[in-house]
C-alpha cells in the first residue's frame, strides 16, 4: 500500500463539488487516511508552493489557493501516486481524458479543482506539511 496527499481546491470546494470528487476517489479504490478542511493563510500557501516561487504563475497561485476552503487529504491504496494522477487528470482541463476530475470539474489550467503528489517522494513531504506522523498513523 502507498499513501499520497492531494488537496480538493477553493474552486471545488465553493462549487460544492467535494463531495462528488470524494466519491470519485473512493470510487477509484482509494481509502482516506486522513481528512481536514481549512483555509490556506498565504504564507502556508507560500510555503507549500515554494518549488513554484520563480515561476511568472506563483503569485496568483497563493492568491487562488487562499480564497477559500481546501480540503487537504491523505489516500491510500497500491500504486496511489500514479493512480490518483489518473483519476486526475491532465493539469490543463482542456487535455484531461473523460471522466477525470478535471475534465468534470476544473474551470482552467490553475483553477483546476484538484492537487495531487507527483512522486512518491513529494507525497511524503507534502502529507508530512499538514499531517502529523501521529495522524497519518491512527487507522
Amino acid at each position: 500500500m502507498q499513501t499520497t496527499f492531494s488537496i480538493i481546491k477553493p474552486d471545488a470546494v465553493k462549487l460544492g463539488n467535494a463531495g462528488k470528487i470524494l466519491a470519485i476517489l473512493e470510487g477509484a479504490g482509494f481509502r482516506i487516511k486522513a481528512l481536514r478542511m481549512l483555509k490556506l493563510s498565504q504564507s502556508q500557501a507560500e510555503g507549500f508552493y515554494a518549488v513554484h516561487r520563480e515561476r511568472p504563475f506563483f503569485g496568483s497561485l497563493v492568491k487562488f489557493m487562499t480564497e477559500g476552503s481546501v480540503i487537504v487529504m491523505a489516500l491510500e491504496r497500491e500504486d496511489a501516486v500514479l493512480k490518483l494522477r489518473e483519476v486526475m487528470g491532465a493539469t490543463n482541463p482542456a487535455n484531461a481524458a473523460d471522466g477525470t476530475i478535471r475534465k468534470l470539474f476544473a474551470e482552467s489550467i490553475e483553477r483546476n479543482s484538484i492537487h495531487g503528489s507527483d512522486a512518491p517522494e513529494t507525497a511524503a513531504e507534502e502529507l508530512k506539511y499538514f499531517f502529523t506522523t501521529q495522524e497519518l498513523n491512527q487507522i
